[in-house]
C-alpha cells in the first residue's frame, strides 16, 4: 500500500477532499444478478408452487472458517420434491372441492323486476336463495384455515320491461371468490456440510482486512440478492441474518462445557459502522421456544479481529433443537455499517480460557501471475510475452497457532484445461519473512519473482484464454484445521485490467467539466476502440448522466494532448450492470480505432459537477495510474484515494473476431441507407447490389438489430441514434430513429 503525505497550504487539501471522496456502495452487484427463477411465484398472494423445506439437525463440532460457502441453498426442482399436497380455495360442506369455474358473491344478490304504470317505471328486488353454506380457504398463506360462510350465486338478474323472457344478467364484481388451487411443496434437507440455514450475510474472499484465514461473512445494509432491505430514508433496523441449523446437545448435561467462539470485525474494506450500529448473537431455547440475545458490540472504526468466548451454561440448551444466529443492526439503505464474521466454532469439553484457532491458512487468493495486470488483450501477451511474468506475486499467509511452526516450502499450479502446465516453489524462508518459523499468530505478505521458468503457453489458439492458478503453502500441524490451498483464475481477453473485477466502495470525482484519467502501457502498439467501465450506484443515482469518452497521450507520467474524444453532440450515459465482473463496453463514436503504443491514458470528460461515481476496487492499490483535472487538462493532480478505479480499455483484435471483421483490405463498397430518419423500418442498398444483412448498434456499442436481410425493423428502439454496420464491412452508417 503506499503512503500518502498531504502538505497543508491554505485551503487546497480542503478543496481536493471535496473533488474526490469515496462511497458505501448502494447495492452489491456481485449478487444482483442472481436471484433464482424459482423464487418468483406463479401469482402474487399465495403460496402456489413453492416449497417447505425440513431442515436437517447437526451435532458438535460444529465449525466454519468461511474459506467455503456454507450456507444451505435452496434450489429443490419440483420433481425433486419429497411430497405435495393441493389445495383448493373453494369446498363443499362436506370437504369436496367446488368445480374449477365455481364463482360465488359473498354478499346478497337478487332479480329486479321492472314494471309500468302510467309512464313511471318501478322495480322489486328478490333476493337469491343461498347456494349454500361453503368452507373457503384463502390461499395467501400455508396451512390453509377453512371458514363455513354462507354464500349467493354471483350475478344479478335485471328483468327488463318489454324482454319478460329475455332477462339481463350482470356479474356481481365486488364481494366475489373464484374457485383457485395452490399447491405446497415439501423438501427434507440432509446436507451436514452445509451449516446456516440463510444466506442473508455475504459471503466473501475481499471485504475483509487481514482476516484469520481466507474467507468471511459480511453484515451490511443489503439482502441475500444485493438489494437495499428499504429503499430510501436514513431509517436503521435489524438487517442480516446467519441462522445455525438446530445442534444435537442433548447428550451434554455439564454446564461450563460447551462454548460458542468466534472472531469478528468492524468495518474491513466497506464503511464504519455508527456507535448506534451493532452487530449480536442470540441463542435458542427450544424449551421455551425463545430467542435470547446474549452478546453485542458497537460500531466503530476498524481494528483487527477479536475474538469471542461464550458459554453455553443453561440446561435448556441441551436439547436437539439448539440454535444460534448472529444479526447486524444498522442503516437498511446500502452497502452501509460493515462487521465480518470468521472462525465460528461451537464444541463440548471446551473452558474459558479456550480461545485457541490453531490454523495455517491463506489470507486472500494469489494474485496475478502477471506484472502490474490483472489481464491483458490474449494476442499482446501472445507477441510480447518476454518479461510480462510476474517477479513481485502476492501470496498472504497466516499461522493461527500459539506457537512458533515449522516453515515448509509452497507452490503455485497452472492448470490449463484440467491439466498441469507449469509451477512455481515457493520458497519456506521466503514465505516466513526470512525466518526459520512461522512466529505464533502472525500473518506474512510475501513477494515471489515468477519471471523465471513458465511462461502462459502463446501456442494456444484463440483470442481469449482461461488459466487455473491453484497455490498451497502449508505448516506441519497437528490436529488443525486445514485451510493451505487457494483457488483463482488468470483470464486473457481484449482489455488490459488493473482490478480485480469487484469493488468495495465507489469512487466519487466532482467537478463541472472535469477530467479524470487512468493510465496504462499497452505491450504493443495497437488500435484503442473504447473502454470498459463499472459504474456502481451510491447514495446518489448518476444512471443516465452524460460523460465523453477521452484518450490521451503520455506527457511524461501525467495526461498530455488529446488523442480522441466523443463528439459532444454523441455523449455516452452512464449504465448499470450487475453481477460479477460485470462492465459497460463503450465503443468510440463511429467505432472509430485510435493508434497508441506504450504509455497511453483513457477516461472521461464529464459535463456536470456532479460525480458519475466509478467502482473502487479496495484490494488492489493502483492509485498511482489515477489522475484528475479541473481547468480543461492544463494541470493533473494524482489521486489521494486508495485503491483502484475500475476503467478498463479495450483493443481491436478480439473484437473483429467476435464481429466477423477482417484484417484484410475490403474494396469500399457505397451503401444507401434509407428512410433516414425513420421510426419502423430501414433499407440498406449497395452500388453493386451485394447486401448480405446488417448490424445496429447503440453508442454504447451494443448490438440491438442483427439481420442476414436487406430490410430490418427498428421500431422497438427507443428514439436515438444508433450506428448501421453492413455485413462484411468495416464501414457505419449513422440512423436516426425518430
Amino acid at each position: 500500500m503506499k503512503s500518502i503525505f498531504i502538505l497543508c497550504l491554505g485551503f487546497v487539501p480542503f478543496a481536493f477532499s471535496q473533488v474526490e471522496k469515496e462511497l458505501p456502495l448502494a447495492a452489491n452487484p456481485d449478487l444482483q444478478s442472481q436471484k433464482p427463477a424459482y423464487l418468483i411465484h406463479k401469482s402474487n398472494g399465495t403460496f402456489d408452487s413453492t416449497f417447505i423445506y425440513t431442515t436437517d439437525t447437526l451435532t458438535l463440532p460444529f465449525f466454519d472458517d468461511f474459506s467455503k460457502n456454507k450456507f444451505q441453498k435452496y434450489t429443490a426442482g419440483f420433481n425433486e420434491a419429497d411430497s405435495m399436497v393441493q389445495f383448493f380455495q373453494l369446498l363443499d360442506g362436506t370437504g369436496i372441492p367446488l368445480s374449477a369455474d365455481s364463482t360465488v358473491s359473498l354478499v346478497p344478490t337478487y332479480t329486479r323486476y321492472f314494471t309500468e304504470v302510467n309512464g313511471t317505471y318501478t322495480y322489486t328486488d328478490t333476493v337469491h336463495d343461498l347456494i349454500n353454506t361453503i368452507q373457503i380457504g384463502y390461499l395467501d398463506t400455508y396451512p390453509v384455515t377453512y371458514n363455513f360462510t354462507p354464500v349467493y350465486p354471483a350475478y344479478n338478474i335485471y328483468d327488463t320491461i318489454g324482454f319478460v323472457n329475455l332477462p339481463d344478467t350482470l356479474f356481481q364484481m365486488d364481494d366475489i371468490v373464484k374457485q383457485d388451487s395452490a399447491t405446497q411443496f415439501f423438501k427434507q434437507i440432509t446436507d451436514p456440510s452445509k451449516l446456516w440455514l440463510d444466506s442473508r450475510a455475504y459471503h466473501n474472499y475481499r471485504y475483509a482486512v487481514n482476516p484469520w484465514t481466507i474467507g468471511v461473512a459480511t453484515f451490511d445494509g443489503l439482502d441475500e440478492y444485493g438489494y437495499p432491505y428499504a429503499f430510501g430514508g436514513n431509517g436503521s433496523d435489524y438487517a442480516d441474518v446467519l441462522t445455525s441449523k438446530p445442534i444435537d446437545l442433548s447428550s451434554n448435561t455439564i454446564a461450563d462445557s460447551i462454548y460458542l467462539s468466534f472472531l469478528y470485525q468492524k468495518q474491513g474494506f466497506g464503511e464504519e459502522p455508527e456507535a448506534t450500529d451493532f452487530l449480536a448473537i442470540e441463542l435458542f431455547n427450544p424449551v421455551s421456544n425463545e430467542w435470547t440475545q446474549v452478546w453485542s458490540v458497537s460500531g466503530g472504526p476498524m481494528s483487527d479481529f477479536k475474538g469471542v468466548h461464550i458459554p453455553i451454561v443453561n440446561l435448556d440448551y441441551f436439547n436437539s433443537n439448539f440454535q444460534f444466529r448472529f444479526r447486524n443492526y444498522g442503516s437498511l439503505t446500502g452497502g452501509l455499517d460493515h462487521f465480518h464474521l470468521d472462525y465460528v466454532r461451537v464444541r463440548n469439553n471446551s473452558f474459558l480460557a479456550d480461545t485457541l484457532y490453531k490454523d495455517f491458512a491463506f489470507v486472500y487468493p494469489t494474485g496475478s501471475l502477471l506484472v502490474d495486470y490483472t489481464s491483458v488483450p490474449w494476442d499482446h501477451f501472445k507477441n510480447n510475452s518476454i518479461g510480462k511474468m510476474n517477479d513481485l506475486a502476492q501470496v498472504v499467509v497466516r499461522n493461527g497457532s500459539n506457537l512458533p511452526e515449522n516453515n515448509q516450502n509452497g507452490n503455485i499450479e497452472i492448470e490449463y484445461n484440467g491439466v498441469t502446465e507449469g509451477n512455481f516453489v515457493l520458497a519456506a524462508q521466503d514465505l516466513s519473512g526470512g525466518a526459520i518459523n512461522y512466529a505464533p499468530k502472525t500473518t506474512y505478505y510475501s513477494y515471489h519473482d515468477l519471471s523465471g521458468g513458465y511462461v502462459f503457453d502463446v501456442s494456444k489458439p484463440g483470442t481469449k484464454q482461461t488459466f487455473d492458478i491453484i497455490t498451497d503453502a502449508t505448516a506441519p500441524f497437528t490436529d488443525s484445521v486445514v485451510n493451505d490451498t487457494t483457488y483463482s483464475t488468470q483470464y486473457f481477453a481484449n482489455y488490459y485490467a488493473y482490478d480485480d473485477g469487484t469493488a468495495e466502495r465507489a469512487y466519487s470525482f466532482t467537478g463541472a467539466q472535469g477530467r479524470l484519467a487512468m493510465g496504462f502501457e499497452a505491450y504493443e502498439a495497437d488500435s484503442l476502440i473504447g473502454a470498459s467501465i463499472h459504474f456502481t450506484p451510491t447514495v446518489v443515482n448518476a444512471e443516465g448522466d452524460l460523460f465523453a469518452l477521452t484518450v490521451w497521450a503520455d506527457n511524461s507520467g501525467v495526461p498530455g494532448d488529446t488523442l480522441y474524444q466523443d463528439n459532444l453532440f454523441f455523449p455516452k450515459e452512464v449504465e448499470y450492470d450487475f453481477g460479477p465482473n460485470r462492465f459497460i463496453d463503450y465503443y468510440f463514436f463511429d467505432l472509430k480505432r485510435v493508434p497508441v503504443s506504450g504509455n497511453f491514458f483513457i477516461g472521461w470528460r464529464q459535463f456536470d459537477a456532479e460525480p458519475l461515481n466509478v467502482g473502487l476496487d479496495k484490494n488492489i492499490d493502483k492509485s498511482e495510474h489515477l489522475f484528475f483535472s479541473l481547468n480543461g487538462g492544463n494541470s493533473w493532480t494524482n489521486s489521494s484515494i486508495e485503491g483502484t478505479v475500475m476503467i478498463r480499455p479495450i483493443f481491436s483484435t478480439s473484437l473483429n473476431a467476435e464481429l466477423g471483421i477482417e484484417e484484410s483490405i475490403i474494396p469500399e463498397t457505397k451503401f444507401v441507407l434509407y428512410p433516414n430518419p425513420t421510426s419502423t423500418q430501414i433499407t440498406l442498398k449497395a452500388e453493386n447490389g451485394l447486401v448480405q444483412g446488417m448490424s445496429v448498434y447503440n453508442l454504447q456499442g451494443q448490438l440491438v438489430v442483427k439481420t442476414d436481410q436487406e430490410t430490418a425493423d427498428v421500431s422497438h428502439l427507443k428514439p436515438g441514434v444508433y450506428l448501421v454496420k453492413p455485413a462484411s464491412s468495416e464501414q457505419t452508417i449513422r440512423l436516426i430513429k425518430n
